[in-house]
């Protein structure tokens, strides 16, 4: 049947509540707010050192400060990363077996 027949039809085979909750509440959770919590933390860790006026201590949290941009910014870009290597893995589906990778992609783009 085609792709045109079955609009409406729940390409998730009745999982789509729990996909939903991954792709609205626990994905926009872990790319926006890991990376914000991270930065938050530094800064507050950066205050700290710099109220203490201890410049060894300054230079530490300088360093960790960076490295929690990196970590936020690589934590920010895991999700984008892992929906376009599904993607790409989708669209290269062997054609000699009896699974189906688009139904993943196709359940993934209905919880939108």
């Amino acid at each position: 049947m085609s792709s045109l027949f079955q609009i409406g039809v729940d390409e998730c085979r009745g999982l789509l509540p729990v996909v939903k909750v991954i792709r609205r509440g626990v994905f926009p959770l872990f790319q926006i707010g890991i990376p914000i919590l991270l930065i938050i933390l530094g800064t507050i860790d950066l205050g700290k050192a710099v109220i203490s006026s201890d410049d060894k201590e300054v230079k530490a949290s300088q360093n960790r400060l960076i490295k929690r941009f990196i970590y936020a910014a690589a934590v920010f870009f895991v999700v984008t990363f892992v929906t376009v290597v599904m993607n790409i893995v989708a669209q290269g589906e062997d054609e000699n077996t009896d699974t189906d990778t688009t139904s993943w992609r196709d359940c993934w783009n209905q919880a939108k």
